[in-house]
């Protein structure tokens, strides 16, 4: 007969991988892709470097868990912004924009990390697919800006791709920076370019 785990063991086992996984993200955070090695990261998590493999196949393994739960977490918090019915579409593209960058600042290491910094293939591809995510939703606010007559015609895909690149290259620099530029004008100028780039009415003087 197979052996089974007991439940004691499969909710030690749980909690083993929800603290690996939670050290692996201040790890990368702290030292991105390429120096979070697996001897680092079992160090954090007080385990022999070994334990990792039995959550774990690979480095590269761990870190797709690591990218898919903290970018998991960035769309969902911008999903519930320009998902709010809360606002007009425009004021709650500029919101979510905010949001977002606001959220960078705060952890500006996983921010850089999730956003640019060297990583496995895996990774790599995990990248791709979130921006598909954020696009998607930057898309579907655009939209609705259209048929409400607050935005011009035009093709909400590209408009979203265009704000999504922009959004992150603008970021890239200031979240790597040893001395980064003031937030809170970066912010507005970086709402203002989101809004431009949607073709938002300027507000009156």
């Amino acid at each position: 007969m197979a052996y089974r785990k007991t439940d004691a063991e499969v909710r030690r086992l749980e909690a083993a991988r929800e603290r690996l996984v939670d050290r692996a993200t201040v790890v990368v955070a702290e030292v991105g892709w390429t120096q979070a090695s697996v001897t680092a990261v079992a160090n954090a998590a007080g385990i022999a470097a070994g334990s990792v493999y039995q959550h774990f196949p690979s480095k590269a393994a761990l870190a797709v868990e690591v990218f898919r739960r903290a970018a998991g977490r960035e769309v969902e918090v911008l999903a519930e912004v320009l998902q709010s019915p809360d606002g007009t579409a425009v004021e709650r593209l500029a919101r979510g924009v905010q949001v977002f960058a606001r959220r960078a600042f705060e952890n500006r290491g996983l921010a850089h990390a999730l956003l640019v910094a060297p990583a496995e293939p895996a990774v790599g591809a995990e990248r791709l697919d979130y921006r598909r995510r954020y696009q998607a939703l930057f898309a579907d606010v655009v939209r609705e800006g259209i048929d409400a007559g607050l935005l011009p015609r035009q093709d909400g895909r590209i408009t979203a791709a265009a704000l999504t690149g922009a959004v992150g290259e603008v970021l890239v620099d200031p979240l790597g920076a040893d001395r980064p530029r003031e937030a809170g004008e970066l912010l507005t100028e970086l709402t203002a370019l989101a809004l431009r780039c949607a073709g938002a009415r300027p507000e009156p003087p």
